[in-house]
């Protein structure tokens, strides 16, 4: 009995060691899209104006990220398991040259930590003046990369089902409800296809004051040019010209130009995505044509799949009027960023 007790108390012991090497972190603090700035007042206004800019493509003005700046005296142990912290260390003391350090879940997780270490304010000024916007976006690809794995404990199985005898997988969460899968005949001159049948996938979250649209289409792949903005939005145009309509008869879904022209830019995987990546951008705002006073944000992102020689689009749009819309669109937008093609598939 007393071995029994010894070698009891023992494991007991190492167990307990053992957990207390591990780092136990809080929770992350704050919504999604919000950071927290540690520095001097002088870096706030430069600062807060690129990570505070406007996001393009929203039919009102709201901030990319929501932005709080404190200086460093008052980051405290409440403040720190903010979910993104850009910290301006200036110290002339301390540092002889310019250093940029990125980290997560230091204090908290899920978290994202930005430390830029300069000499100077005059130094830090001019990196970020330089590199602001890329900052910016690696807090972007952060947030994604969170909604990635949030989506992943739940998807719609019907529709992922329908996408994989296609070779194609997207994480469309559980709460979207599969309006269409249908293939529809198309004709366009300026994209150069004749009586060509187009697979296209539509599925919608239309609980509360909010309605989300999820579509998944593809066509041939025939030169570099369909990745053109012209090009996206002209099979844009032809696909939800056909498949979306409003009450009136005879109205249908388009794009806007006058006020929001759509833009295309290239993009860079969120991490942890399996495979190559090379994808384009599409955002802009969209409207009812021929009818109803109807519109809304969209965002695309077009892919190339080379196993099957297609180009493959997924875009979501937002129905929302009244509401704030820049977190429920990045939410969507997410879902977009889980698009895998054949070969990533059978990577992963």
């Amino acid at each position: 009995m007393k071995k029994g007790l010894f070698y009891a108390l023992m494991a007991l012991f190492l167990v307990s060691c053992g957990k207390s090497n591990e780092r136990l972190l809080t929770s992350a603090t704050g919504s999604i899209y919000e950071c927290l700035v540690v520095g001097p007042a002088s870096v706030k206004e430069p600062v807060g104006s690129i990570m505070g800019a406007d996001m393009y493509g929203l039919p009102q003005m709201e901030p990319t990220f929501t932005v709080t700046q404190v200086p460093e005296s008052q980051f405290d142990d409440y403040l720190k398991p903010t979910r993104n912290i850009l910290i301006a260390d200036i110290n002339e003391q301390k540092y002889t040259q310019l250093k940029l350090l990125k980290s997560r879940d230091v204090w908290s997780k899920p978290q994202a930590v930005i430390r830029i270490q300069a000499p100077s304010e005059e130094a830090f000024l001019s990196f970020w003046k330089e590199q602001g916007e890329n900052i910016r976006e690696w807090f972007v690809r952060e947030e994604i990369a969170r909604q990635l794995s949030f989506y992943r404990a739940g998807t719609n199985k019907e529709a992922r089902a329908i996408l994989n005898k296609q070779g194609y997988d997207l994480l469309i969460p559980e709460d979207y409800m599969l309006i269409k899968n249908e293939q529809l005949i198309m004709n366009n001159e300026y994209l150069s296809i004749t009586n060509q049948d187009v697979n296209v996938l539509w599925c919608c979250n239309n609980k509360g004051p909010m309605r989300r649209d999820i579509l998944v289409y593809s066509v041939p792949y025939t030169s570099q040019d369909q990745f053109s903005n012209d090009s996206i939005i002209a099979l844009r145009n032809a696909i939800v010209g056909q498949l979306v309509s409003a009450q009136v008869a005879g109205s249908h879904m388009g794009t806007e130009y006058k006020h929001f022209p759509p833009v295309t830019r290239y993009v860079a995987a969120p991490r942890d995505t399996v495979g190559g990546f090379y994808a384009v951008e599409t955002r802009g705002l969209w409207k009812m044509l021929d009818g109803e006073a109807m519109g809304g944000p969209f965002v695309s992102l077009t892919r190339l799949d080379q196993v099957n020689g297609r180009v493959v689009t997924a875009e979501a749009f937002l129905f929302a009027p009244g509401q704030k819309k820049r977190n429920a669109m990045r939410q969507a937008e997410a879902i977009l960023y889980s698009l895998k093609m054949p070969n990533e598939r059978v990577n992963e």
